[in-house]
């Protein structure tokens, strides 16, 4: 058996998120954990910027392991981004508030690059960017 689930998160601009379950953790559970811990995405908010990170599509990727550990790939929204030092550590802390949740990590990467069409359209109204 598989030790994980994928949770993909955002994995572009207006595509639903997808869990693909082949873990020893229930299907029901998976979703639970992955519709909070997006919940717990939503209340990070980049300084600078007046739209979440997963809104604006910087969650490339989350997958919760059998033993409840989290594994995260973000990226910013450039490599000089003022923010860098302190948004994985809020990304990490939200997510470990989720009930049910164990140890949680978490990567910056840089491919694909992020660009503005990574967005929802949540983000680009409150960004005006229609």
């Amino acid at each position: 058996m598989n030790d994980t689930s994928n949770v993909e998160i955002a994995p572009e601009a207006g595509a639903p998120s997808r869990i693909d379950t082949v873990s020893a953790l229930p299907p029901e559970e998976t979703e639970r954990l992955g519709a909070d811990i997006v919940a717990a995405l939503k209340t990070v908010y980049d300084p600078e910027i007046p739209a979440d990170i997963y809104e604006l599509g910087l969650i490339y990727k989350v997958d919760i392991k059998d033993d409840r550990a989290v594994d995260v790939q973000m990226t910013l929204t450039t490599p000089n981004c003022p923010a860098a030092g302190e948004l994985p550590t809020m990304v990490e802390n939200a997510i470990a508030s989720v009930p049910g949740v164990g140890p949680v990590s978490v990567n910056v990467i840089w491919e694909p690059v992020w660009t503005p069409d990574r967005m929802s359209d949540e983000a680009r109204l409150v960004l005006n960017m229609w």
